[in-house]
């Protein structure tokens, strides 16, 4: 079973170790991997927006994976999953799969769709999405596109309670 971590300023050194083992990802991009001080900047400005929220994903005490998504975004009612990022040894033995189920399972009351950020031209990324009911919804190359799913049912889960176990 998966364990969450709300991310804090003080993790940021656990994101750029999960960046550093995902150097696949960063190549797809055309960039180079973060440095620790850029991966700091990028959590502290990220933890000043109120809707947003960073989880680090481990199974037992090892990190395999971080999330990152954005409440009520681009409207009231839309969850935006900007990254959902599995290291890369842990890769493809679906953690990535069970991550989104648990969290579908578990969207705040008033949730009626869900989007997916796919950065750059990554094929592998669009296909996850697909695999799992996302559609392609909006065209923003070369920098990204949007797929997207809606939701037709939810739970009570409040708005900003971690997801503590998938």
């Amino acid at each position: 079973m998966l364990d969450t971590q709300p991310m804090a300023p003080h993790h940021a050194h656990r994101l750029h170790d999960l960046y550093a083992s995902t150097p696949q990802y960063f190549a797809t991009l055309g960039t180079p991997i973060p440095s620790p001080h850029e991966v700091a900047r990028e959590v502290e400005l990220a933890l000043r927006d109120p809707r947003r929220r960073l989880e680090l994903l481990y199974d037992g005490p090892q990190l395999i994976g971080c999330l990152d998504y954005k409440l009520h975004y681009p409207a009231r009612g839309d969850i935006t999953i900007n990254l959902l990022l599995i290291a890369g040894p842990h890769q493809s033995q679906g953690y990535g799969g069970k991550t989104l189920q648990h969290f579908e399972e578990h969207l705040p009351a008033g949730t009626r769709r869900l989007l997916a950020s796919v950065l750059g031209s990554n094929e592998r990324a669009a296909r996850f999405w697909q695999r799992h009911g996302f559609t392609f919804a909006i065209d923003a190359r070369p920098v990204m596109e949007w797929y997207a799913k809606p939701v037709h049912s939810t739970t009570a889960l409040t708005v900003g309670a971690k997801l503590s176990k998938i």
